[in-house]
């Protein structure tokens, strides 16, 4: 090995218990077993430490420059054991200075004291979040071992640069459609970042929605036909759609779902930046109830803006073969016929929805990430899996909750006529009861189901590539 005596040097520096730890930790980096490390090697293994994906490439970057002294392109033991001695002196040295008291542990206090030296202010509840993330043992205080071991395989020891690194891994979340991210950094905003992030999630969301497209069509016509379409089940159903309109015809609609989102995304991002204002204390920053509060109003806003997107996307999907030429057509002819009224049907149990589908998929995707946080305390940050797992059975129950609304919402947009009786929430919500019974209320959700996991799937990956493409690094 290279650097023999410099690594015989720091190893008798190092306690007997980190020479372990670091000996265990080399070999488990060196998947080859060959006594190096290269930089395939590095970027799966810190993605099996727990490293997010979208941080490990980028940490594998940092440790290799750091730490190959010998520029081969591969960290040997020696290089490695030298590396991870100065971060960990330079980590104790971060740690020393925010343990203002000398007590040995951080707390929240000492916390929010020391991001506010640097501009940034948090309240309690934040803080507190930050403190769980590396707290093991529940005091919601953190030694040093717990600061040693979570920040260990993260390439740098300054605070500027480990805030960056909180504000990207407490917060993550991943859900059926990447939109807009909650909260923007001052230094994304001035470069420009942020729009790269928009375009980002608006590709991704495009991209996973035109794949799952044709689950979407018949999670529609299941909604609007109910019974008459569903008699041969969802094999028939999709048989149906081919017959009548080719495989063209099963993305129908979806060119309208697609352009919707950008619009969407964009107003969804300036209402929240303008909300967020009014719910922030000046001195704090947003806690958990704020967030959702204005995520959920922003969310509002952008529905209300882009609705008469929905109707056609609605009537797109839906239509027979020849009866609209496009989208200009079908939005001309439901003007002509029914008013422009008729853009806002379903208006009323589409918001209703937002707040049951919101907080539960918030509620029930943080649980499940806690709880396995509880369960693997050697383990700081889930991986990509276990996000995508959280992510979709969180987003599965938000939609069991606000399904039926879902369907009112559809077949009210999909009336070209007044039915009486079933032309408001209310009356068409007895009359599904009354024909269909509680089942009725469900229909089309087992296509909807079908293309959550896809979703989800190939949402991340498209975003994760577009802004690598767009040269947005992780942080």
């Amino acid at each position: 090995m290279a650097n023999g005596h410099g690594s015989t040097r720091e190893l008798h520096e190092l306690s007997a218990e980190e020479e372990e730890q670091f000996t265990k930790l080399f070999k488990r980096l060196d998947a080859s077993g060959d006594g190096r490390i290269d930089f395939e090697e590095l970027r799966e293994g810190l993605k099996k430490l727990g490293v997010h994906s979208d941080q490990a490439e980028k940490h594998a970057q940092e440790i290799l420059k750091k730490s190959d002294k010998d520029d081969d392109e591969e960290i040997e033991f020696a290089e490695f054991v030298k590396y991870m001695s100065e971060h960990q002196r330079k980590l104790k040295l971060t740690f020393d200075k925010l343990d203002k008291n000398n007590d040995g542990r951080i707390d929240t206090e000492e916390i929010i004291e020391a991001l506010q030296g640097l501009g940034v202010h948090i309240d309690k509840s934040e803080a507190n979040r930050i403190m769980k993330s590396m707290d093991k043992d529940g005091t919601l205080t953190v030694d040093w071992d717990e600061w040693r071991e979570y920040l260990l395989l993260h390439p740098s020891a300054d605070l500027k640069d480990i805030v960056k690194y909180w504000r990207h891994t407490v917060s993550i979340d991943i859900g059926e459609n990447l939109c807009v991210p909650d909260e923007f950094t001052e230094e994304e905003k001035v470069t420009g970042m942020w729009w790269r992030q928009l375009v980002a999630g608006g590709t991704a969301g495009a991209v996973s929605r035109t794949c799952t497209a044709p689950l979407d069509r018949l999670k529609v016509l299941l909604q609007v036909h109910g019974a008459n379409v569903a008699r041969g089940g969802i094999w028939g159903s999709f048989q149906h759609m081919l017959k009548e309109g080719g495989v063209k015809g099963l993305w129908r609609g979806n060119g309208m779902n697609v352009l919707k989102i950008a619009p969407e995304s964009a107003i969804k991002f300036m209402a929240y930046e303008r909300l967020k204002k009014l719910f922030t204390r000046e001195g704090h920053s947003l806690g958990v109830v704020e967030r959702f509060c204005s995520g959920s109003l922003a969310g509002m806003i952008s529905q209300t803006t882009i609705y008469p997107m929905e109707v056609l996307k609605t009537r797109l999907a839906i239509r027979k073969t020849g009866e609209y030429s496009g989208m200009w057509d079908c939005g001309v002819k439901i003007y002509q016929r029914e008013g422009l009224r008729a853009f806002y049907k379903g208006y009323i149990p589409n918001i209703l929805g937002v707040l049951p589908y919101a907080g539960i998929d918030l509620c029930i995707y943080e649980t499940l990430k806690n709880m396995y946080l509880a369960k693997n305390k050697n383990q700081p940050n889930p991986g990509v899996m276990v996000l995508l797992a959280c992510g979709t059975i969180s987003s599965t129950c938000g939609q069991l909750a606000s399904y039926p609304l879902a369907l009112i919402r559809t077949r009210l947009q999909a009336q070209t006529t007044p039915i009486p009786g079933r032309d408001t929430m209310a009356g068409l919500f007895k009359g599904i009861i009354k024909d269909e019974g509680l089942r009725g209320l469900y229909r089309g959700i087992a296509p909807n189901f079908m293309k959550v996991a896809p979703a989800v799937s190939i949402s991340y990956v498209v975003y994760e590539k577009t802004r690598s493409a767009l040269g947005v690094n992780s942080k």
